[in-house]
């Protein structure tokens, strides 16, 4: 599949599990062969880009703040750029912000994305059945990036997408090898950083910054 044959089917899926007045929110970043390729659960309702009123580019976090303040720390972002990130309030983020983060992330050789690309209008839950419903859209996607390793963000992520049983808490750190079309992948399940997973933040940068040692 082609990236914007993709954009359709996400699009698609955001009018069958997200909410009908929020766009889908599309993976970013580098998107030739990444040293990283970060894949969180589904988009933010914080996110400016998933207003239907928004013109910009449609990528993860866009007029958040914990997340690039976890990066940061990790070494895989600018201390000035999420300095700045943190001065200013949601409503502030511009079109042209926006690029500017991204142009960042990319010259960080990372691919930022989530597993479902569907929007809500609250932070619930979302099942099991959801996340399947975009385990193939997703392969089609590392296909196109090609990122030398995948690092999955949670229990649910990376149980869906290994499609096996994972508790970060006992595989941290291994390595875990997916065969997309062919070709190997490594990837790494983490703690998510955020959310419900703040608390978790810590060890998240301890691996991310262990990662980074193994190039």
């Amino acid at each position: 599949m082609t990236k914007d044959e993709l954009i359709k089917e996400f699009d698609l899926l955001q009018e069958k599990f997200g909410s009908k007045t929020r766009n889908a929110v599309y993976g970013g970043g580098c998107e030739n062969k990444p040293d990283l390729c970060l894949v969180f659960i589904n988009p933010t309702a914080k996110n400016v880009a998933t207003s239907k009123t928004w013109k910009g580019i449609r990528r993860q976090w866009l007029g958040t703040k914990l997340i690039w303040d976890f990066l940061t720390k990790a070494k895989l972002f600018d201390d000035r750029l999420n300095k700045e990130i943190q001065s200013i309030k949601a409503s502030e983020w511009t079109e042209q912000f926006c690029e500017k983060v991204y142009e960042e992330v990319e010259k960080r050789k990372l691919y930022i994305t989530n597993l479902a690309k569907c929007t809500q209008d609250d932070a619930r839950e979302l099942p099991n059945a959801v996340f399947e419903a975009y385990r193939d859209l997703f392969l089609e996607e590392m296909k196109i990036v090609k990122p030398k390793a995948i690092v999955l963000f949670g229990n649910q992520v990376s149980s869906i997408v290994l499609e096996k049983k994972i508790s970060v808490s006992k595989e941290r750190r291994v390595a875990h090898v997916l065969n997309i079309g062919g070709e190997n992948y490594i990837c790494y399940s983490l703690f998510y950083p955020v959310g419900n997973g703040r608390f978790n933040m810590p060890k998240a940068i301890e691996d991310l910054l262990y990662l980074q040692q193994q190039k």
